[in-house]
């Protein structure tokens, strides 16, 4: 089936819209995260105000695995990449020829270099017109929450963690988002990596003993703390230990205090990362209590449990800046990255 959005009716000032308004073309929004990488595809408009179309229109969606090229290599992250960018095109009745934009949200992208490398893989894709922002997938998380305006800050905990903002002159900060190694221990990883580390310590003797440890062992089918060890370095991938978080929420929810301590810590180490950006981008004003949005996205904050990790950096948040407004978004970070292409076309 064709694309119903390559042709339209002209606008005076020239620009092709169909029946419904939108204009001609496609544009390709990309969340690539630690655990997977979410493209979509949506017709090209122009919006104001503070509403966006209900339902939203997405041509088309396609998902694939992790493009954090920091955490699976250079060549898998590629593979995904062109991988999901032409599955949402084919799904949506488009054609490269189709496409005005694309703008791609990648984790790991902390640096020109990391833009320059992405943008120069996704470019040999498409014809010269094609218009290709790349970012750090935390803003377009960002834009999903404030229709597609770098205004605030942004929180992300999934796989990984990292808060983001801009001030209204476009400068920028950014706290945590530098993987396990250097410390996010607030994200999904972080979590459950200490609560790996909980039940070894309870087994050899050099601490408590922990709910967690036959409550992990259980949902991986192993016998002993002992086979950990073996289960962890025979694939370390930050995905697969994250996936442990909800055994660390359900210990913590059945009253064990190591599971509630490392849940605690979390909720403070990521509200630590938002207080850190909003204070070194002055968001709240000088005397402090300004209104600026956080943007709150990723499945350990919005988990919906009864230890609510999300609510609880939202207390902790509100308790510094009681001026914050923080956002659940009605839209996925990949159509965030949608809509920040199209007010990059138009600005």
């Amino acid at each position: 089936m064709r694309n119903p959005h390559r042709n339209g009716n002209l606008r005076d000032g020239g620009e092709a819209t169909d029946e419904n308004g939108f204009g001609d073309g496609v544009i390709l929004g990309l969340d690539g995260g630690a655990t997977s990488t979410v493209c979509v595809c949506v017709p090209y408009f122009t919006f104001g105000g503070d509403r966006l179309p209900e339902p939203f229109p997405i041509l088309g969606r396609a998902v694939a695995g992790c493009t954090n090229r920091n955490s699976v290599g250079e060549t898998a992250a590629r593979d995904s990449l062109e991988q999901v960018i032409s599955e949402a095109l084919v799904r949506s009745g488009s054609d490269k020829s189709d496409v005005r934009g694309v703008c791609l949200g990648v984790s790991g992208v902390n640096h020109p270099s990391d833009q320059e490398k992405i943008e120069s893989w996704i470019r040999d894709m498409f014809p010269s017109h094609v218009k290709v922002y790349v970012q750090n997938d935390a803003i377009v998380a960002l834009a999903s929450g404030t229709m597609g305006k770098l205004h605030g800050c942004v929180l992300i905990a999934g796989t990984g963690c990292i808060a983001y903002g801009f001030d209204e002159d476009g400068k920028e900060a950014r706290a945590s988002g530098g993987g396990p190694i250097l410390g996010d221990w607030g994200s999904g990883y972080g979590i459950a990596a200490q609560a790996l580390t909980a039940v070894i310590r309870a087994h050899d003797g050099r601490g408590p003993q922990t709910l967690l440890t036959s409550t992990i062992l259980k949902a991986l089918g192993l016998t002993s703390p002992d086979e950990l060890i073996g289960w962890t370095y025979a694939d370390p991938s930050w995905a697969r230990i994250a996936a442990l978080v909800p055994q660390v929420v359900f210990c913590a929810e059945a009253g064990d205090e190591i599971s509630d301590k490392i849940l605690v810590d979390a909720a403070e180490d990521l509200a630590l990362s938002v207080k850190a950006v909003v204070q070194r981008l002055g968001l709240c004003g000088e005397d402090g209590t300004a209104s600026f949005p956080v943007v709150m996205v990723g499945g350990v904050l919005n988990a919906k449990r009864k230890w609510d990790i999300g609510k609880e950096v939202s207390k902790r948040i509100n308790r510094s800046f009681p001026g914050a407004q923080t956002i659940i978004p009605k839209v996925e970070p990949a159509v965030g990255a949608a809509l920040l292409a199209m007010n990059f076309l138009t600005s």
